[in-house]
């Protein structure tokens, strides 16, 4: 496990090569993902429900899992929230794994969920925008986010013309890789973007070098590897200390 804590009673986690590839749309044996999905619930105690997980698409629509049956398929989303503690999963190699937990005025209500995934395409387009929105639509307040693994501003090498275009978009993003050609910095331009919408970014993950996906072989890798494995961001209510 690359990343486990507890926020107000609420479980974060980030996995890494150590639980194996958990996406079930890349070819693998969906039922031996399964049964790695299972075993990541039962380490990290997400309860019986399991944990729920969107067909990503690299847009922006926000799927509510609150109160719903695991279906038999994963809903076409990006971003996911649940205000019942349903648990929740992202998959991404690359790509920004975001994890958020809410609170809300009702101190007996249960804490609101989300979770979202941000590559390019879907940062530029808003999808952390609609997830804080989703948040604060369902009552939440003292949101924190957690960034978790994924390629770095030194390592995320693009087209000139991409990185002008991303910058025109989102300023800040454009960045110089470490070896002096064009780049973007997902992370940051993410950290900066949540700051400006009142979201407390967690510690965590602040040494982007360190929790990059291309430089490190325990965690996947697509610009890598071509690599058709997934790392998972996961949160869920659960009881414990609070910490970060």
């Amino acid at each position: 496990m690359w990343f486990r804590s507890e926020h107000h009673g609420v479980g974060i986690a980030f996995t890494d090569a150590t639980e194996g590839n958990l996406a079930t749309h890349t070819g693998d044996d969906p039922a031996v993902v399964r049964q790695r999905r299972r075993t990541v619930e039962c380490e990290l105690g997400t309860g019986a429900r399991g944990v729920r997980f969107v067909h990503q698409v690299h847009g922006t629509t926000v799927h509510d899992a609150s109160g719903t049956d695991a279906p038999e398929q994963a809903p076409e989303a990006d971003a996911a929230v649940s205000t019942d503690g349903t648990p929740l999963g992202i998959l991404t190699a690359d790509c920004l794994p975001v994890v958020f937990v809410g609170r809300t005025d009702d101190d007996a209500a249960a804490p609101v969920l989300a979770v979202a995934h941000a590559g390019r395409k879907g940062l530029l387009d808003g999808v952390l925008q609609h997830t804080v929105g989703a948040l604060e639509d369902r009552g939440a307040t003292g949101i924190t986010a957690w960034i978790g693994p994924a390629v770095c501003g030194d390592c995320y090498e693009v087209p000139a013309e991409m990185a002008e275009a991303a910058e025109a978009a989102l300023p800040g993003i454009a960045t110089t890789t470490a070896w002096g050609t064009p780049g973007l910095d997902l992370p940051s331009a993410a950290d900066a973007l949540l700051r400006e919408r009142g979201v407390s970014v967690a510690t965590a993950g602040t040494d982007r070098k360190a929790w990059c996906t291309l430089e490190h072989r325990a965690l996947y890798s697509y610009r890598r590897d071509t690599t058709p494995q997934r790392l998972a961001g996961l949160v869920w209510a659960r009881n414990g200390r609070d910490t970060e």
